[in-house]
């Protein structure tokens, strides 16, 4: 059994040679075996071990009884001991997850805090079995059918996901070796009990004799299906900002199998996790991107959701409240300023006709500086401003004011860019607006002796990007 174990930790590269891996330890069969079998294995790849245990404070006396039982097997083993004592009971919600959460914590803590840098938990064949129906009659997508998984983003390892439930304990009684009972694995208000004691055993007496490798099988396909599937998303969806876009058209021009993938790793990132997150809501969000309508919104549990004309944006609940947009920045004819919150800048230049000067940036629009100042004798006038409601100008090309409203309707911009639009004004008087261009009134011409130049250009040189 303990070459069925290296063998399963090697094929998936579960340590590094001189890793610190915490094991944890509840004091019952699986964990204990896990104990014994990774000291066994340790010398192959020099691991430097330390036991893990929470105290979860919902068994009483019984529970302080298996953290001494764990604290011994530590001092048997002359290893180093971690221990955590909680009171799940006292967090609201269901006690099952409120545990997992704990220990998910727990665990999460003392890898950051570089204490260990694997936790090995003692998960068995049996458990895959019991999750993948649990996720089944769930209702759960491929992602969940995977099941438990050898190796986590998160530092987790089961080196006993190929040994079964009763091949540990023979081992064990084989042995002499004592372990823990815990008394509410046989309770059947939690619903993990019912699938273990009730659910598992009629269908494998009414249905498959063989059921718990079936199971444990489909989590295998499932897993390698999830793979492949995380590596063709890489070509869609690189690092996104904290509130990733994307175009309808794209992701209504999906097969349906890349979207809902990508909108589920899209919600993830946002959110940090899955939880609460079905079907319906993925589909919602599909609906979105594929309705003619051009604004909507789906709030989802820790994500909104919104569509504005043809792109949609995934956002922290309360996202645009939190952001600022309004700014009021006075300039100089010759100067250089940084959009608040973003990557632009917007750049002055003032030039003669005869200035041999190349463009300031990507994106230039040139203003007539001596109509700009006609009727001032002392220029002091320039400000970049965000867009406000009512605002309005006369683009080059154009017969009459138009609002500017009007403009990014027919431009197709989202309302969340409309908020930070920038807009450059001289004494009140809008000059220039970001895609739009300078002022008809103002526009420089051929013989013009005075140029002031806008540029408008990107100084971030990361990767990430706002649209997808």
């Amino acid at each position: 059994m303990l070459d069925r174990v290296a063998e399963f930790i090697a094929r998936h590269r579960m340590f590094e040679t001189g890793q610190r891996v915490g094991v944890a330890v509840s004091g019952g069969a699986d964990s204990v075996f896990l104990l014994r079998a990774l000291h066994e294995l340790a010398p192959r790849w020099n691991l430097k071990l330390s036991l893990v245990h929470i105290e979860h404070g919902i068994r009483g006396a019984a529970s302080f009884a298996d953290a001494e039982f764990v604290r011994a097997l530590a001092s048997q083993f002359a290893l180093p001991f971690h221990f955590r004592s909680a009171n799940v009971p006292a967090v609201a919600g269901n006690l099952e997850q409120a545990a997992r959460r704990t220990r998910q914590e727990f665990y999460a803590e003392l890898i950051a805090a570089g204490i260990v840098d694997r936790i090995a938990t003692g998960h068995t064949h049996n458990d895959q079995a019991e999750t993948v129906l649990y996720r089944i009659l769930r209702g759960s997508g491929l992602t969940g059918l995977s099941g438990i998984l050898p190796v986590t983003e998160e530092g987790l390892v089961r080196p006993l996901l190929e040994v079964k439930r009763h091949e540990i304990e023979t081992w064990l009684r084989e042995r002499g070796i004592e372990w823990r009972q815990d008394e509410t694995n046989c309770d059947p208000s939690y619903a993990r009990n019912r699938i273990r004691h009730q659910t598992l055993p009629l269908l494998r007496e009414t249905f498959n004799p063989r059921l718990d490798e079936a199971l444990v099988h489909l989590a295998s396909l499932a897993r390698d299906e999830e793979r492949y599937w995380t590596a063709e998303l890489d070509q869609y969806h690189l690092v996104p900002p904290e509130s990733p876009i994307l175009s309808t058209i794209q992701l209504a021009g999906l097969p349906p199998a890349v979207a809902r993938r990508l909108i589920r790793r899209l919600i993830r990132h946002v959110k940090g996790d899955l939880r609460q997150i079905d079907f319906s809501h993925v589909e919602k969000i599909l609906e979105l991107a594929r309705s003619p309508q051009g604004h909507a919104r789906v709030h989802l549990p820790g994500v909104e959701v919104i569509r504005s004309l043809d792109w949609v944006r995934f956002a922290p609940p309360g996202f645009t409240s939190r952001t600022e947009h309004d700014f009021s920045i006075p300039l100089q004819a010759s100067s250089t300023v940084e959009l608040p919150g973003s990557s632009t800048r917007i750049t002055l230049q003032l030039l003669e006709k005869s200035d041999s000067v190349r463009a300031c940036a990507t994106v230039v629009s040139d203003l007539d500086w001596r109509r700009v100042t006609a009727r001032d004798e002392a220029p002091s006038g320039l400000e970049l401003r965000n867009w406000r409601p009512g605002d309005q100008y006369r683009q080059v090309g154009r017969s009459k004011q138009e609002k500017v409203k009007v403009l990014f309707q027919e431009a197709r911009v989202p309302l969340w860019d409309r908020r930070s639009w920038p807009i450059i004004t001289y004494n009140g008087t809008i000059l220039w607006v970001r895609r739009f261009g300078a002022a008809a009134e103002f526009v420089a011409g051929p013989e013009t002796p005075v140029i002031l130049r806008v540029g408008e250009s990107v100084f971030c040189s990361s990767n990430r990007s706002d649209r997808l």
